[in-house]
């Protein structure tokens, strides 16, 4: 059974830090990009990083570029989000996805994510 559990999430305020995790079971983990993907109220859901099979290659939404770090610890089979300097803007459900792989041009698209986790929600509040 393919997996895809994401946590960490909570309540932190802006300029706080926070980091996510991602762990994938089911699969052979270290074939496979992995993607977080953010949904506020109202609003679609986002792309917001990506990274691939071997760790390298990361792909980021320009409004996280510089504050969020993603990686892989694919001996545990584990996504991290490392999540910095956090705006009332970041508000939102964070899904981990799985992708058999990712480029510059497609990372974003949902449709090429095979497997969702259920989602964490961050909330960037005073």
């Amino acid at each position: 059974e393919v997996q895809l559990q994401g946590s960490g999430g909570g309540l932190v305020q802006p300029g706080g830090s926070l980091r996510l995790s991602c762990a994938a079971s089911g699969f052979t983990f270290d074939d496979y990009a992995i993607g977080w993907f953010r949904q506020a109220p109202g609003k679609e859901r986002e792309g917001v990083t990506c990274i691939s099979s071997s760790g390298g290659s990361p792909y980021y939404v320009e409004s996280v570029k510089g504050r969020f770090t993603i990686s892989r610890d694919n001996a545990k089979n584990t996504v991290y989000l490392e999540m910095n300097s956090l705006k009332p803007e970041d508000t939102a459900v964070y899904y981990c996805a799985e992708r058999e792989i990712a480029t510059l041009s497609d990372w974003e698209d949902r449709d090429e994510y095979d497997y969702w986790g259920q989602g964490t929600l961050v909330t960037v509040s005073s």
